[in-house]
């Protein structure tokens, strides 16, 4: 059965809500795409502006998933980018660095392009702080400013002394920053509701509440749901940690970590001005990290605490309280009106994932908890390799991924695991 939105800040604030029907009946088109969260709407909307016929069926509603459950940061943190970089120095040479690099912003300019675009209102903000939670941190920020000096960035780029810190964060944790002008924050779900409004408006088919029950391949593949079929000559699965589909090819590839974020009731100006007064968005350098953000209302919206079990957790705002506390003492027992989780796809290498289950049947997943910038990157690529230019999807449809045996439950406490371990090995420095 279809499920309602979450209790999320993002859908108590939804500018416009989706209405799209269900599916019904049997109809045709170019490219059938199954999941209404950013891969699949923003693929929608690149098919639809190059003129092709589209459908896109979610199970649920448009932003339902991860799309609607995240932190709404928008940045060049591009997951998996050194594995990544290795492995295409096997294809491209020593094009690999300067393409992983310009792949980080390439996002960015996507999504600031078709706000301005198509009048998208997502309370879309520049703006963003990686934090030194340790003082070794502050070597990999001085590696990556000095990096973007090099690559002609330093204007977007400062870096922060432990001493200059209460001038951008009110909190006693942090050993410096690395301040970034380029990175963004917004309101996720207002940003894919428009992007799906807008391929609505240049005639993609759009339809909710329809769970995808089979794909079946051949010379057109179809989709098929409880009331309909969509015929397609190609079908792209974007369901990322939230489908069954395909699992003969996909079993063992991805794994869903569940990702809590809350937000607090509306902030005294005074005190959201002490706690961020840039209004920032920022997360620190930890592998297992907290992130965090003012709203439009002046919310703290607050997440962290990754689950790797592949389980919810059974109370997202006691888990975060004491994360928000240790952050900002003067918050202690501010009213917390939101708390939701949300499951990102974990893949180990940390590379995103695109490739074919048949010959007209594509996938795309696996953004690793930095999906906001990497999903719409990688849904240019996959329209693109609809559009019979491969090059890009190539590349990745090339990477070696691992691909871990047995069930589903075996390579969560895998990776539930390896995570443990890494943040035990951050506390013991």
């Amino acid at each position: 059965m279809p499920a309602e939105r979450c209790a999320s800040y993002y859908n108590a604030t939804i500018n416009q809500e989706s209405n799209y029907p269900e599916l019904e009946g049997d109809i045709r088109v170019d490219v059938a795409i199954v999941g209404g969260g950013f891969t699949g709407v923003a693929t929608a909307l690149e098919l639809s502006e190059k003129g092709y016929k589209v459908a896109l069926i979610e199970a649920n509603k448009i932003a339902w998933g991860a799309t609607g459950r995240n932190g709404g940061q928008v940045t060049g943190s591009l997951s998996g980018d050194a594995a990544m970089t290795k492995q295409l120095r096997r294809q491209i040479g020593n094009e690999a660095e300067d393409y992983v690099w310009n792949l980080r912003w390439r996002g960015h300019d996507i999504i600031k392009n078709r706000v301005a675009k198509y009048g998208i209102e997502c309370d879309l903000k520049f703006g963003h702080i990686q934090t030194a939670y340790q003082m070794q941190h502050m070597h990999e920020l001085r590696a990556m400013h000095d990096e973007a000096q090099r690559r002609g960035m330093g204007e977007f780029m400062t870096l922060v002394s432990a001493d200059e810190m209460p001038a951008y964060l009110g909190s006693p944790l942090y050993h410096g920053g690395l301040v970034n002008r380029r990175n963004m924050h917004l309101h996720s779900v207002n940003l894919c509701l428009g992007e799906a409004r807008a391929a609505a408006g240049l005639g993609a088919l759009i339809f909710e509440n329809s769970p995808v029950l089979d794909i079946e391949e051949g010379d057109l593949a179809t989709v098929v749901t409880a009331k309909g079929k969509v015929c397609a000559n190609s079908v792209l699965i974007a369901g990322n940690a939230y489908h069954k589909l395909a699992r003969p090819q996909l079993r063992g590839m991805l794994f869903p970590a569940s990702l809590g974020n809350c937000a607090t009731a509306i902030l005294p100006d005074e005190i959201a001005s002490q706690i961020n007064p840039l209004d920032l968005a920022v997360y620190d350098c930890r592998f297992v990290l907290d992130y965090y953000r003012l709203t439009a209302d002046k919310r703290l919206m607050f997440g962290g605490g990754t689950n790797y079990s592949g389980r919810d957790p059974k109370n997202v705002a006691a888990e975060l309280r004491p994360a928000i506390e240790r952050t900002f003492p003067q918050l202690k027992g501010v009213d917390i009106e939101f708390a939701w989780a949300g499951m990102a796809g974990i893949v180990i290498n940390r590379i995103p994932q695109l490739g074919k289950v048949s010959p007209n049947v594509f996938y795309c997943q696996g953004y690793s908890g930095h999906g906001v910038a990497t999903s719409h990157i990688m849904a240019e690529i996959m329209a693109n390799a609809m559009d019979g230019q491969l090059r890009e999807f190539d590349l990745f449809a090339g990477m070696h991924h691992i691909r871990i045996p047995l069930n589903e439950w075996f390579g969560n406490q895998a990776l539930a695991l390896g995570m443990l371990y890494y943040t035990l090995r951050e506390n013991w420095r």
